[in-house]
């Protein structure tokens, strides 16, 4: 099952390594990885993607807290949650596909950042599902490139992770 794990951290290099050093260790992938400082400079707030059953996450989830750097843990999918990716996109855009290319950026709420000649630069923010719909829309033989920031996710209500 795919879990989305929420951590409070020290900010203070190695944190972030620690982190990653444990997953790897004991032999658990990481789906996607994002990591900023929060509205307290002294915390990141991290936050992991992973699959495992239930066992296995609750045995991360105890390595975890383990760490020293780790302030505060939560699992966002136990959690009724909000969950967001942001992608940039380059495509080809030429010609008669630059409108076709503008009206699938505006039906998947997407904004073009950056214009030329050949190529306009698209910023998507959504569900890793719509991101994927985007892409497929699209066609791999306008693509140039694509970036993708990997889950970030908020539990709704009143559930805050903070320190």
């Amino acid at each position: 099952m795919r879990h989305i794990i929420s951590i409070l951290l020290d900010n203070e290099a190695g944190a972030l390594s620690r982190v990653a050093g444990l997953f790897s260790a004991r032999g658990y992938n990481i789906e996607s990885l994002t990591v900023a400082p929060t509205d307290d400079p002294s915390l990141s707030r991290m936050t992991i993607v992973t699959r495992g059953s239930d066992p296995v996450i609750e045995q991360i989830t105890k390595q975890l807290n383990k760490l020293v750097d780790v302030v505060k843990l939560m699992d966002l999918t136990e959690h009724d949650h909000i969950e967001r990716e942001m992608m940039l996109l380059k495509v080809v855009a030429k010609g008669e596909d630059r409108a076709e290319i503008k009206r699938l950026a505006d039906i998947f709420r997407g904004r073009i950042i950056d214009v030329d000649d050949e190529t306009y630069t698209i910023e998507l923010t959504g569900k890793a599902d719509k991101l994927e719909a985007m892409l497929q829309a699209l066609g791999s033989t306008k693509i140039l490139e694509v970036v993708r920031s990997g889950s970030m996710g908020i539990a709704r209500r009143e559930v805050v992770l903070k320190f």
